[in-house]
């Protein structure tokens, strides 16, 4: 059996051309209805107009922050110095210690304020310095009886000690208290 001809038994059921549409015809089928293979369930009651709840930014207590990270550099310090003095030749690697006491509230508590940065590295430095500057003292506590002026032959006493390990340590303080202040403030 062969299709008729078009017009030979009168108008062909299909159209003459293709017909083009920019977007899908809308077709006659019920609501909530998915054809097979089309992903995802249609949403029932959504309006767009309802408000979402704002998430509150974290408030930021820099002063705070600041008190606790110089509390943070004189504990540090006084912990480094007062350590055992035959233990002072490996104790400059406790300078990351001191730089993470220092940045985790300088970062938690202020945020990413782009001045902590800096200050917490200065202050994991005067962490070292300080904890150097105290094993000195109480090594010259030990070692001289009858007082003297202790600040000039303790800065004396440092000075004369500096190795070129000591510097790398400084580097280690400034670098790793920039960098942990830095990256306890991203976490927040």
């Amino acid at each position: 059996m062969t299709a008729p001809a078009p017009g030979a038994d009168g108008p062909s059921p299909r159209p003459r051309t293709a017909q083009h549409f920019s977007v899908a015809p809308v077709l006659d089928t019920p609501e909530g209805y998915v054809a097979p293979g089309m992903p995802g369930v249609p949403v029932t009651g959504y309006t767009p107009d309802t408000p979402t709840p704002r998430r509150r930014a974290p408030r930021r207590r820099t002063a705070l922050a600041l008190a606790l990270a110089l509390l943070a550099t004189l504990l540090g310090g006084l912990a480094y110095g007062c350590a055992p003095l035959r233990a002072a030749d490996s104790l400059g690697w406790l300078t990351i210690a001191q730089a993470g006491l220092v940045a985790l509230p300088l970062g938690r508590l202020g945020g990413r304020n782009p001045l902590l940065p800096p200050l917490g590295a200065l202050l994991a430095a005067g962490a070292l310095l300080l904890g150097q500057l105290t094993q000195h003292l109480r090594l010259l506590l030990a070692t001289t009886p009858t007082p003297h002026p202790l600040l000039p032959q303790t800065l004396t006493g440092w000075r004369g000690d500096l190795r070129p390990l000591d510097l790398a340590f400084y580097a280690i303080a400034l670098i790793g208290g920039f960098l942990l202040t830095r990256r306890s403030a991203n976490r927040t």
